[in-house]
């Protein structure tokens, strides 16, 4: 179940590294590899770090959205279609950092409701019934 719920992010992250490698950018694409190993972690800051990156990655691919729309234009070829692809990619990119909203995946990483969570207990305030 976790697997399926982090698939958007493994997926974005993918897409990413088949950018930078299509740039030549070697070490992006290392970064974009294997920055989903934190995911392992299971830790509170995790789910913090994904989302910056993958904020970072929407960007990257709004940048290169920028350069191909300005490109076509002067050489007079039509870029809408590629337009809408891109952005889709960012929408997706984007959206893939909400799966840490999911209950399943708030708990994995510790990072539960108050409504989910108990009241944590101090010493001495247990009232056995005997007593």
């Amino acid at each position: 179940m976790i697997v399926l719920l982090l698939l958007p992010v493994l997926l974005s992250f993918l897409l990413l590294a088949a950018h930078f490698f299509y740039h030549g950018s070697m070490i992006m694409v290392g970064v974009s590899l294997l920055l989903p190993l934190i995911l392992l972690a299971r830790r509170r800051w995790v789910p913090w770090v994904i989302q910056l990156a993958l904020v970072l990655g929407a960007f990257e691919w709004l940048s290169t959205l920028m350069l191909l729309i300005n490109q076509r234009e002067e050489e007079g070829r039509p870029w809408k279609a590629a337009a809408v692809i891109l952005g889709s990619v960012i929408v997706f990119t984007l959206a893939s950092g909400l799966v840490f909203i999911s209950s399943t995946l708030r708990r994995v990483y510790g990072r539960a409701n108050v409504s989910d969570s108990r009241p944590a207990e101090t010493p001495g305030s247990s009232c056995a019934l005997g007593q």
